[in-house]
């Protein structure tokens, strides 16, 4: 029952450190360039489908069981959805890298039919189980935005195929990256951190009413911007979206607050202190562009303010939350797959012994503070503190996934 979820983990692992990998052999030109080119194309696909989203379906096909107590509808559907999905998404990575709008075209198409088997899998399985509460409607939302932003990345891709790009094309664009970025991944980490933050604590008790607030305020804030750039809003109507936003993530940071404060475990492990840190510091950082952006109106829609803003939410808030949730998310799935009915024989290793947790805090303060360094760059506008700063992130970063891969030898 683990082998589809460890096909999806272990290819997005892979996917990870091939984007480190050509990262530091481009010395992150791309960044330095307008990112919305054939290369800059490239690199974000390969970082958010070959990376965070195949790892995310991979946790989605196991922790699935674990929210609802269901198993998912059909693991052969898994295995057509992952043959879909990798095809399309490697045809459409050499599609960007050699700007052949054809196989953009084409395997745009196919990489939309894997979400949308994906989609029917994980849909059939949550009408059958009728379990409906904050947890299992934000998983729902995260796959429904999924599908729109596979829609609308389709929908552009085939512009490239026909050549007609006319000035939908970018309204398209806009809620194609919104919807992708604050729907499918904001709405999937407060989903499953609405369940698994409280079994990491052993919380219990703790009041629900900020779950719902959440739930609500971030979905107004996925749809509120998605239709703002479909309908060319005005610059007030997408800067509402990001106070939503903003409001959203306050109620989903007090949430994580109260769950602390209703835990009995004091350490629930370094991977999931960091992650609960990185959110603080999301919080502050979309109150201060806010700001900024009412001090400076002029600046709101800027290319470098949007690149800064993407980059703290995917490079820093969505990246470091996934490797702090895997420190525990992968140890467990292979102990349970390789230890699970050996339980409490002798000789038999406790889920603790296969991952050193002082390894893992150490390797996310070092990913961390290259993620700052890089920020920091960019706000600067320095090539060379990019390409410096980059190089010591993509590093870090694969030698900290490194240090989890090695869990499957233990």
């Amino acid at each position: 029952m683990f082998r589809l979820p460890f096909l999806f983990i272990a290819t997005g692992m892979i996917g990870f450190v091939l984007f480190h990998l050509v990262s530091m052999i481009s010395t992150f030109h791309w960044l330095f360039q307008d990112i919305r080119g054939p290369e800059g194309w490239f690199y974000t696909h390969l970082f958010v489908l070959g990376w965070a989203t195949m790892l995310a379906m991979g946790a989605f096909y196991q922790l699935i069981n674990v929210i609802l107590q269901k198993d998912i509808y059909s693991r052969k559907l898994g295995y057509v959805h992952y043959a879909f999905f990798t095809v399309g998404l490697i045809g459409l990575l050499y599609g960007f890298l050699t700007f052949k709008t054809v196989w953009i075209g084409l395997f745009a198409t196919l990489a939309f039919v894997g979400v949308i088997l994906f989609a029917i899998n994980i849909f059939v399985t949550l009408f059958s189980a009728k379990k409906w509460d904050p947890i299992t409607i934000s998983v729902a939302c995260a796959v429904l935005y999924l599908v729109l932003t596979g829609l609308f990345g389709m929908w552009m891709g085939i512009h490239f195929w026909t050549g007609d790009r006319g000035t939908f094309h970018e309204q398209l664009f806009g809620a194609h990256i919104w919807l992708g970025t604050i729907g499918w991944f904001g709405l999937l980490i407060v989903g499953f951190s609405f369940k698994m933050l409280p079994m990491f604590y052993l919380a219990h008790h703790y009041p629900l009413r900020l779950q719902w607030a959440t739930l609500i305020t971030w979905n107004a804030a996925a749809i509120w911007g998605a239709v703002s750039f479909l309908l060319g809003g005005s610059y007030w109507t997408v800067w509402a979206s990001l106070v939503l936003l903003t409001i959203a993530i306050s109620l989903y940071t007090f949430h994580l607050y109260e769950i602390q404060k209703h835990r009995v475990k004091p350490n629930p492990g370094y991977g999931i202190l960091w992650s609960v840190t990185i959110t603080r510091a999301l919080l502050v950082s979309s109150i201060g562009i806010v700001l900024y952006t009412v001090i400076f109106p002029n600046t709101f829609m800027h290319s470098k303010l949007v690149l800064i803003a993407g980059w703290i939410y995917l490079g820093g808030w969505v990246t470091l939350t996934i490797l702090g949730y895997a420190s525990k998310i992968i140890p467990f799935l292979w102990w349970t797959q390789k230890y699970g009915k050996q339980a409490g024989r002798p000789g038999t290793p406790l889920m603790a012994d296969l991952l050193n947790d002082r390894k893992v805090n150490n390797g996310m303060r070092v990913v961390v503070g290259s993620v700052l360094l890089l920020t920091v760059a960019l706000i600067i506008s320095s090539n060379v503190l990019i390409a410096v700063a980059g190089f010591a992130f993509s590093l870090s970063a694969i030698s900290y996934m490194i240090l989890i891969g090695r869990v499957f030898t233990r």
